[in-house]
């Protein structure tokens, strides 16, 4: 029987690729977005396609007995809003954000875990940024990924004695749809503090997900894997 996955935002950019990438191992995916224009996978043998849009917190349990009990949790799903300033950010706008960016993967979490402890085995992959380990001009963004990335510690330490593993990856900017948000002088200077002066590839991160999602050791858990080219090494 094979392992079901959920992957959020699974329909484009990253996601696609991980939902590609699972495919191919032989996975049924469950994919979970807010539309399905263009994706070239819905209707693919093995996937389930939902719409739902992912700042909705308070109606995930119903979602979820949709979804049904999962194997592998991908939190991708993730946006920024960069037109909007630190001294000029609508209460709406950073609501609807943190809720898509943080509350809802965190709620996710507490919702598979419950199936996940029972089978004693379970994989959460959370997509974070580098936006939260060294600040971002969408100063909620970068807050948003920043508690991601401590909601990874925390739920490696809540569940880890239950086989269930909880990382983390954090990309600099990579090349996809999010892009279409930024400025030029904006992307200009992403690129300038990386040592291939480019983008990510979306595979290039997806690859890292899948591994943390499949043949990651038990004992790599709670760890974030950064992605940035010598944007931030340490």
């Amino acid at each position: 029987m094979s392992k079901k996955v959920l992957i959020t935002g699974g329909n484009k950019g990253i996601g696609l690729c991980v939902s590609r990438a699972m495919l191919e191992f032989g996975y049924e995916i469950v994919i979970v977005a807010r539309d399905f224009e263009d994706c070239p996978i819905v209707g693919v043998e093995n996937v389930t396609a939902i719409e739902y849009d992912l700042s909705d917190v308070d109606n995930l349990p119903k979602l979820m007995e949709e979804v049904g009990e999962v194997d592998i949790l991908i939190n991708n799903a993730g946006y920024m809003q960069p037109k909007y300033t630190y001294d000029n950010y609508p209460k709406e706008a950073k609501e609807h954000l943190m809720n898509v960016d943080l509350h809802t993967p965190v709620e996710l979490m507490n919702l598979v875990s419950v199936s996940m402890k029972k089978k004693k085995f379970g994989r959460i992959v959370n997509t974070a940024s580098i936006a939260g380990q060294i600040g971002h001009p969408d100063v909620w963004y970068g807050i948003a990924k920043a508690g991601l990335i401590n909601a990874t510690k925390i739920y490696a330490k809540l569940l880890g004695t239950d086989g269930i593993t909880v990382n983390c990856v954090a990309p600099s900017a990579a090349e996809t749809g999010m892009q279409k948000d930024n400025d030029e002088a904006r992307k200009k200077a992403f690129k300038a503090a990386v040592v291939t002066n480019r983008f990510a590839e979306p595979e290039e991160v997806a690859k890292a997900i899948v591994w943390l999602a499949t043949d990651c050791p038990e004992y790599i858990n709670g760890i974030t894997i950064d992605i940035n080219n010598c944007f931030y090494p340490r």
